[in-house]
């Protein structure tokens, strides 16, 4: 009985890989640019996707950010450099290229 569950719990995580596989696929190549760079430098403190809590309380998650600011707008701070009060956020600059795949993957959670 417990290889049973065992097996159906496998069965289960490799579904779900696959389906965040297939879905990634289905992002233009700027979304999914976007995507790694949010999970390489955003994500231990934003909650970058749909659904998950911000692993820190105090930082929004990526999909609420349109109901704050119009994501396009979000391109200026990203090229000159988002300076917040909390002294835990890292200022970043991007390039321009940078800039344009991080706002292609924010609009894919809107």
């Amino acid at each position: 009985m417990t290889q049973l569950l065992m097996g159906g719990a496998l069965v289960l995580i490799a579904f779900g890989s696959m389906l965040s596989v297939a879905l990634a696929q289905h992002q233009d190549p700027a979304a999914q640019r976007g995507l790694v760079f949010v999970k390489t430098n955003c994500s231990g403190c934003h909650a970058i996707d749909k659904v998950s809590p911000s692993p820190l309380k105090v930082a929004p998650p990526f999909r609420t950010l349109h109901q704050r600011y119009p994501i396009d707008s979000l391109a200026e701070a990203l090229a000159e450099g988002i300076v917040t009060g909390h002294p835990t956020m890292p200022e970043f600059q991007l390039d321009p290229g940078q800039v344009a795949d991080v706002i292609a993957y924010l609009k894919t959670l809107q």
